[in-house]
């Protein structure tokens, strides 16, 4: 039986990215998703030092798009902008945007399509799968998140290629009725360990492209979230 949705919630955290915020909105404006379903964009600035509240506000008021702004006067890491998006979402799915280019919104309708069908609850973009367009970029991350995924999938019995992937699309009430720790990077192993729990869930992963960032370009991960990574997993799946 197909899934009706008439409404997609996009969820992109924001820090320090006042000079490239607007690409991803010229970007997620340009879509049309598939069978009319609307856009509700959904920005949690994380208390950027730089001027990415108002770059945010000028392309509001210039956009004919639902977008609404969300600020926290502190800063508390990704995973926190994450939730606060995340439990402000209307729409019947919601999906995980991050504010660089690193990702293309062209693909929403690639991750919509198990979920449209009927097929699943929850999807997965594997940067690891499929043919298309890849940067060449950093050899051991490209290990680091392979051996972060078959940690991940040891523990939570998964076969995914790609749990540390920014694209994760969930029906609504799933991921509104996760009770979400991680404030920072834990946020990809957390969620995946505590959705891979639910009854008879139905996971499914599809191949997007992956236009990735150099740190001259505004990367922010490190070794260290590496770490907490697999302290997520050991954290979230051993001790519940």
């Amino acid at each position: 039986m197909n899934f009706p949705v008439t409404k997609l919630s996009i969820v992109i955290p924001a820090y320090n990215e006042a000079k490239t915020i607007h690409f991803i909105l010229n970007k997620i404006s340009s879509v049309q998703l598939v069978n009319g379903i609307e856009k509700e964009i959904i920005i949690v600035n994380d208390c950027s030092t730089d001027e990415t509240k108002l770059a945010v506000e000028m392309y509001m008021k210039q956009s004919n798009q639902h977008i609404v702004l969300y600020n926290h006067e502190i800063n508390k890491g990704k995973g926190a902008a994450l939730h606060t998006g995340i439990q402000k979402a209307t729409g019947e799915l919601v999906i995980i945007q991050d504010a660089d280019l690193e990702y293309d919104p062209e693909e929403y309708n690639v991750l919509l399509k198990p979920v449209l069908d009927g097929f699943a609850d929850v999807v997965y973009g594997s940067r690891f799968m499929g043919g298309n367009a890849h940067r060449i970029l950093f050899f051991w991350h490209s290990i680091g998140n392979k051996f972060l995924t078959t940690l991940s999938n040891m523990f939570t019995n998964l076969n995914l290629t790609d749990m540390e992937t920014c694209y994760k699309l969930f029906k609504r009430e799933i991921i509104q009725g996760i009770d979400l720790k991680e404030t920072r990077f834990g946020f990809e192993p957390e969620v995946t360990a505590k959705i891979s729990r639910k009854p008879e869930i139905r996971i499914y992963e599809v191949g997007i492209s992956y236009y990735g960032r150099t740190y001259a370009e505004g990367k922010k991960i490190n070794w260290k979230d590496g770490f907490r990574a697999i302290y997520c997993i050991l954290r979230y799946n051993l001790f519940r």
